[in-house]
């Protein structure tokens, strides 16, 4: 059955807010059903549900100028009807205005009678008045004002990075946290090799491009909606991974024939990562605690051709699924906040809430205690996390470090650009998207004394 982009927009967007789902699996679900065969219908509902999540603080802030000082809230269906046409209006170009604001109408008429009146009046009065700059103050004279409206970020999260990062490389975050993130997948070695990959997708008519800092990455730079349908793909000769993901194997620099450790190692991308570098000889040890996560982790592998991985289900906290046995390395992939990771999760930043990273982060410290229970002397032990949230990164390292003298922050060598990119000058490892164009990330590679 075939239905309007901007219905399907809402109906996504109403889930997302009201039952705390995320946006991308509803979209591929929706996308699958084949409810628009029409390519720019396809690319119009992607571009309506998440240019929506990540301009929502915005559009919201707009939409209150319009009510003038109503104090009933709006239905949920009426609020998603609002920002996805205040979202077209400011940011495409392909529908007519007067289209737009039909179908917002008959829409509400569907979904939220009763409401047909507020939405057309509202609509129609903005739309005679849109030639007003819809700014809050400058941003010079209310810096955290003027970047969480006009960039769409909490004010809370904005406060956090203002005093940690100042104002111009803030404001520089939020804008690039509203623009698409680059498509990027990571070359099965144990397969095949980057110039053989795109050749391989270049004949399935996908258009590829080497990363310029992840030796194995591939930018897919047009044709991303046949990747999973390409011959090589189903073959296990790539895996969909951001370029920062990609580097945190590389950070660790597992060795063929070592005992590497997992400690939290979700669906396995990164878990794989590690196989390829160490030429599927050796063995790691895989747990999580969710065992469905490390059932997809498995047939990863075994779709990648990776035999040595061990899945075990446990608590990293505990050690309860691990030998009482040390390692050569390991990965401690914490659980956080996820906040380097908005441009492609743009809810997370609605959903979060500041009391929550103070819990995150004593989480993330229990684990890295556990963790480096596990490592034999010599070893080595990498603390990775996708936020930028000091007390999640500089803050976890710094306590443990302080309670356990016999590790030290490891130096790490990447040859093929200068360190000065990504590592400042404690010898932390730092991607952001306003910089790097990934994910943001933060390492730490911790050496236990001989």
């Amino acid at each position: 059955m075939e239905k309007k982009p901007r219905l399907l927009a809402v109906e996504i967007l109403n889930r997302v807010e009201k039952n705390l789902a995320y946006a991308e699996p509803l979209l591929e679900a929706a996308l699958k059903e084949n409810y628009l065969p029409n390519v720019h219908d396809r690319r119009l509902l992607t571009e309506l549900v998440f240019g929506t999540l990540r301009m929502q603080g915005y559009l919201d802030w707009v939409i209150e100028r319009y009510l003038r000082g109503r104090s009933a809230p709006l239905p949920l269906s009426v609020k998603n009807i609002l920002r996805t046409a205040f979202y077209q209006f400011m940011h495409t170009s392909r529908i007519p205005i007067y289209a737009i604001v039909d179908e917002a109408v008959k829409l509400t008429r569907q979904l939220a009678p009763g409401n047909e009146a507020l939405v057309n009046a509202l609509l129609r009065n903005y739309l005679r008045h849109r030639e007003e700059a819809l700014f809050p103050q400058k941003r010079d004279e209310a810096p955290l004002e003027y970047i969480s409206i006009v960039h769409a970020h909490p004010r809370w999260l904005v406060k956090k990075w203002l005093s940690y990062l100042g104002i111009e490389e803030t404001e520089r975050l939020c804008q690039a946290n509203n623009e698409r993130p680059p498509f990027t997948v990571r070359v099965n070695t144990l397969k095949t090799d980057r110039t053989k990959a795109i050749d391989e997708l270049k004949e399935a008519g996908i258009e590829a491009g080497e990363t310029p800092y992840a030796p194995e990455g591939l930018f897919i730079l047009k044709g991303r909606g046949e990747l999973r349908f390409a011959e090589a793909f189903t073959k296990g000769h790539f895996v969909i991974q951001d370029e920062a993901s990609q580097l945190i194997a590389h950070l660790l620099s597992p060795r063929p024939g070592e005992r590497v450790l997992d400690c939290c190692a979700g669906r396995g991308i990164k878990t794989t990562h590690l196989a390829q570098l160490m030429e599927n000889k050796g063995v790691i040890t895989a747990i999580d605690l969710n065992e469905r996560k490390l059932a997809l982790l498995q047939e990863l592998s075994e779709n990648l051709g990776i035999t040595i991985v061990a899945t075990k289900a446990g608590d990293a906290t505990g050690n309860a699924a691990v030998e009482e046995e040390l390692y050569d390395r390991v990965l401690l992939d914490a659980p956080c906040s996820g906040l380097g990771t908005v441009r492609r999760k743009p809810e997370i930043k609605w959903r979060l809430k500041a009391k929550e990273i103070a819990k995150l982060s004593s989480r993330q410290k229990d684990l890295i205690k556990s963790a480096a229970r596990l490592v034999k002397k010599g070893g080595v032990l990498l603390y990775a996390v996708c936020t930028i949230m000091p007390e999640e990164n500089e803050k976890v390292i710094e306590d443990f470090l302080k309670d356990n003298p016999d590790f030290t922050v490891e130096t790490v060598e990447m040859p093929l650009y200068p360190s000065s990119l990504f590592f400042n000058e404690r010898g932390f490892f730092r991607t952001f998207p306003h910089i790097h164009n990934t994910d943001g990330f933060f390492a730490c590679l911790l050496r236990k004394k001989s």
